[in-house]
């Protein structure tokens, strides 16, 4: 039996503009798109539901190519200091989160960010010591590239004057040499190693809690990455498999990280029928916050750095040969140039399989050279267009303006034929893709209320910025046959609006609500639209 889908603006995506009167569906599949009156009369045999969308605007199903969906439910469950604007009120929150715990229990809160506070002041340790002092605190920066610990924490830790810096990392210290609390990239690892690990239960809830969030904001599925952080790899994958398996529509493709890679080639792995695996994750650098990402000039703002290699060429070479070994494409964090630069190099000596791409996630500081090189190899940039609105004005004194042209650079690298893909990193920044969608459109700072746009040339029109959401995810993971367009053949995943996101002003992307997410011609999340 089949289900209609009619009375919209139904949008396919097959091409700009292009919109049709119905979809009929079967077993979650689409059978046939166009007129309305043609399709109700060629399958009124079999013709069980009809949708009428009442006039609202329904597009192939919006998934996010990069996030970190167990990270954005802890996110909502946490001490999310995301929205704080001065570091006053971060102290403030921490004093008034231990009232509520016993002695000894962590204080864990996310998102914070020194460009978004008034007075721009990374926290010390001794400024936690004072508000929580019977309690290890670890605070992690919007890009979870750097956290701040305080005393508890770092002594937990076993970090004092004498720590060396782990490799890839950097452990900030006053003109005594002692830590302040401040710790970058690897450096992170060491606190992380000593706090305390969730449960399968505790990881199905906050999983849950996340994709329920996701499905909210209009999201089908999500390309996540999460397998290495939660102490166990089995523990992890079960809460995947089990929330996956137990009603909750939700295309889910997992990214393996190269620590954990060997132990999950063991046996065979499932997790449901709505989930898949992917490519094998690496981190080639840090990011740009914490002046990690590493770039093949000085930091204009601190000439003293160019950044942290988390692996060394020799060793980004013997990761992605292991990948191959394994027949997997290799997807890695690379931001800054240097980084690109030098993974760009290996993929070429080390090719994936025939059919295969790799995924270089972020690509946010480029030359004009590596967009040239990176046209010539199988690859596909997963980009975050809502960079761009938290990464702006700040991250010009970072880098400096004369290196900016073609950093962010998202018109051309789709103009030069590099496929994209968008995504969140979430729970770096919102998992909202409309908030993406107008990032890329509008090039706006979240700082400033001038309105201006940087970079303007590099603006995206809203069908283009779409396409990063729809084509570009299914591009990304090889389901080009069968996701990202309403279309004969593919899956029945949609996403409703209340607002024709195709012909409204951009400001008005930001006042549209999701109505309607559709997984698998099952409505996942529904609610009524504000009139």
């Amino acid at each position: 039996m089949g289900t209609l889908w009619f009375g919209g603006n139904i949008y396919t995506l097959e091409n700009e503009g292009e919109k049709v009167e119905a979809v009929y569906v079967q077993n979650g599949c689409i059978i046939e798109t166009g007129r309305y009156q043609k399709l109700v009369e060629k399958y009124k045999e079999d013709l069980k539901e009809k949708y009428d969308l009442n006039g609202r605007t329904m597009i192939p199903g919006l998934v996010d190519s990069h996030l970190h969906l167990i990270g954005h439910g802890e996110k909502l469950l946490r001490l999310d200091l995301s929205k704080v604007t001065h570091s006053k009120e971060i102290i403030h929150r921490i004093k008034q989160r231990v009232k509520d715990l016993k002695k000894g229990m962590w204080v864990i809160g996310e998102g914070w960010n020194e460009n978004q506070l008034a007075d721009q002041k990374i926290i010390h340790k001794t400024e936690l010591d004072e508000v929580a002092p019977d309690h290890p605190v670890v605070l992690k920066r919007i890009c979870r590239h750097a956290v701040i610990a305080n005393s508890q924490a770092l002594k937990l830790a076993g970090i004092t004057a004498d720590t060396a810096n782990p490799q890839g990392g950097v452990i900030v210290r006053d003109e005594n040499n002692e830590p302040t609390g401040y710790l970058l990239d690897q450096a992170q690892e060491l606190i992380y190693q000593v706090t305390p690990f969730p449960t399968q239960e505790e990881l199905e809830l906050t999983l849950e809690i996340s994709i329920q969030d996701c499905l909210k904001k209009g999201l089908v599925g999500a390309h996540s990455e999460d397998l290495s952080y939660y102490g166990s790899l089995d523990n992890t994958l079960g809460a995947f498999e089990n929330v996956l398996s137990k009603g909750i529509k939700f295309r889910t493709h997992l990214l393996v990280h190269h620590q954990v890679v060997d132990e999950f080639k063991e046996k065979e792995r499932t997790i449901g029928q709505y989930g898949e695996f992917g490519a094998m994750k690496i981190f080639a650098d840090g990011a740009l916050g914490g002046r990690t990402a590493l770039l093949s000039f000085p930091y204009k703002d601190d000439p003293s750095t160019s950044g942290v290699a988390i692996h060394s060429k020799a060793e980004l070479a013997k990761l992605v040969k292991k990948a191959r070994s394994y027949k997997m494409e290799v997807a890695v964090h690379v931001i800054g140039d240097l980084a690109f630069d030098w993974i760009l190099d290996v993929i070429e000596e080390h090719p994936p399989l025939k059919g295969q791409h790799d995924r270089l996630i972020h690509a946010q500081i480029l030359r004009k050279e590596l967009i040239e090189k990176a046209k010539q190899l199988p690859i596909i940039l997963d980009i975050q267009p809502r960079f761009v609105a938290s990464d702006f004005p700040w991250v010009i004194e970072r880098i400096g303006q004369e290196h900016m042209d073609t950093c962010y650079a998202w018109k051309t690298l789709l103009k030069e034929g590099i496929h994209c893909a968008g995504g969140s990193d979430a729970p770096i920044e919102p998992v909202d893709p409309l908030l993406g969608i107008y990032a890329a459109v509008t090039r706006t700072s979240l700082y400033e209320q001038s309105g201006k746009s940087y970079n303007p040339e590099q603006k995206l029109s809203v069908y283009e910025a779409v396409e990063l959401f729809t084509k570009g995810s299914a591009y990304a993971i090889h389901h080009s046959h069968d996701f990202g367009m309403i279309k004969q053949g593919f899956k029945a995943d949609f996403t409703v609006f209340d607002q024709d996101i195709f012909e409204v002003a951009d400001k008005d992307l930001l006042t549209t609500n999701v109505v309607m997410t559709v997984v698998d011609n099952e409505i996942m999340y529904q609610t009524e639209s504000k009139e």
